[in-house]
């Protein structure tokens, strides 16, 4: 009897449905699987062979078990189809007593142990969701998986321990067990989380780093080593806004993907922070491998990437985040495809000033990278006095500073409600001509600074953006004259290109 199960591949963030088709006739003997399988998805023969025996069920001996993946052309990894696979042997052999029509509408998903059990497989959340959208009412997953597949509505999620528990609920000689869903998760601890109020001095690169948080704009510090930039990356995380339901889906699923999202708590519902070192690789950046996972601007995705000694990076590490600084997106292609993988991210990165750079003139950064940053910041060194002092003034908490940026970006979702962008800096020209408009004596400034300075034209729609950011925060529906002048200070900067 040929049997026909759900099951589905992801492909960067995207899940194709896939048909796992189970043959057993009489008189013939061997295992095979057709369907552009990997080496994992073939050895699978081993563990359903071995899964089925030690749960007590009967193995098809002297059958011939034909399994073939449909569709034939898209790429088969990992070892999600033991579940579907172990499960279309049973029904097609006839040892389970099972109508395959009544499994029309479920999905399985699941990775088989020798002993039986269910074992936890990544990128389940964009199959939900896929699931969801083909209109299946079910699906199987292992119980490690089932809190994460129980964030989608619409479904009901089915999440044994091992295979025997799974053959009773669908024999319904037991009741579904339940899922307890946590409600969030951390993806980054906050041991090293630094308050503002603990940051002495800095008050011009506390404001721009509000600036930046409230409008989602990139910034970079520049200051002699010490003076404090990775103290403020660090006490930057404490002003990021909380992710809405749907942007924590959206991080939860890429880290669904790349297998870093935590097993027991599984939506993730703060910003991420990702610190990259200078000596990573562009593919550990962007992403890629021979099946593509996300890199750390994607891991970043409605979150902060900090990169620290920016101009000790190589520099094709540095004009790799050209393009999804502008398209809040990457592309990665190979032989057989191409993937694509959000990356929204706000680029937070600190430098030296030449005097303490161990690399030459010729490798600092680049002129369209240095366009593609919002806030350019000197750092200067707090002074050993007002640092000892106790009488030092206390400076704003995070806390304090937070609720302005909340305010801010209330008014940004209020705007762009109608738009496929969520804050100031995601603005195209268009967006700029309709909802930024400028008083004379503002138009003045600016071209007298773009003349002056020597800008381009997406810098000075740069000094727009920042200037409505700027009114933003003062809660002012029109852009002034003093907004403009305070956004055109960040375009001005002394770091060497």
């Amino acid at each position: 009897m040929l049997t026909r199960l759900n099951s589905f591949e992801t492909i960067g963030l995207k899940s194709e449905l896939v048909t796992v088709e189970v043959d057993v006739p009489p008189h013939l003997t061997g295992f095979t699987i057709v369907g552009l399988a990997d080496t994992a998805v073939q050895e699978s023969k081993v563990r359903i062979r071995s899964a089925l025996q030690n749960s007590g069920c009967e193995y098809p001996c002297g059958r011939r078990i034909t399994i073939n993946l449909a569709p034939a052309d898209i790429k088969k990894v990992g070892p999600r189809y033991d579940l579907p696979m172990a499960l279309g042997i049973l029904i097609s052999s006839g040892t389970l007593d099972l109508d395959p029509a009544s499994l029309c509408d479920t999905v399985f998903i699941g990775e088989l142990a020798l002993d039986g059990s269910l074992r936890h497989v990544s990128a389940l959340l964009p199959v939900v969701l896929a699931a969801r959208d083909k209109g299946m009412k079910r699906i199987v997953v292992p119980e490690s998986n089932g809190a994460e597949a129980a964030l989608v509505p619409g479904l009901e999620v089915i999440a044994p321990k091992n295979l025997s528990e799974c053959l009773k609920i669908l024999c319904r000689q037991i009741e579904i067990p339940k899922i307890s869903i946590p409600a969030s998760a951390n993806i980054q601890s906050n041991d090293s989380l630094i308050d503002f109020s603990d940051v002495r001095g800095q008050e011009q690169a506390k404001r721009a780093l509000e600036i930046a948080a409230a409008g989602g704009h990139n910034v970079l510090m520049n200051g002699a080593p010490g003076a404090g930039k990775t103290l403020l990356a660090n006490a930057f995380r404490g002003i990021l806004p909380p992710l809405t339901r749907e942007e924590s889906l959206e991080v939860t699923q890429i880290y669904s993907v790349a297998d870093l999202l935590p097993r027991d708590v599984p939506l993730i519902n703060e910003r991420p922070f990702r610190s990259v070192h200078h000596t990573a690789s562009s593919v550990s950046i962007v992403g890629g491998g021979r099946a593509p996972k996300p890199g750390e601007i994607s891991l970043a995705h409605h979150g902060v990437l900090f990169m620290d000694e920016l101009a000790e990076f190589p520099a094709n590490v540095m004009e790799v985040l050209r393009q999804p600084l502008e398209d809040r997106r990457i592309t990665i292609t190979r032989a057989n495809g191409s993937v694509t993988f959000p990356a929204s991210f706000i680029l937070v990165a600190a430098m030296n000033p030449p005097s303490f750079s161990i690399r030459n003139r010729k490798n600092r950064i680049s002129k369209p990278l240095m366009d593609r940053i919002d806030l350019n910041i000197d750092i200067q060194p707090v002074d050993v006095e007002d640092l000892r002092s106790k009488r030092s003034k206390v400076s704003e908490s995070s806390g304090e500073i937070l609720q302005r940026v909340i305010k801010a970006r209330k008014r940004q979702t209020e705007r762009f409600k109608n738009l496929r962008i969520s804050v100031n800096a995601q603005m195209n020209v268009k967006d700029l001509e309709k909802l930024c408009e400028l008083d004379t004596e503002s138009e003045e400034l600016i071209i007298r600074s773009v003349r002056q300075l020597g800008l381009s034209v997406r810098g000075c729609h740069k000094i727009v953006k920042l200037a409505r950011t700027i009114a933003d925060l003062a809660d002012c529906d029109d852009i002034c004259q003093r907004h403009v002048a305070e956004a055109i200070q960040y375009r001005h900067s002394h770091v060497p290109i």
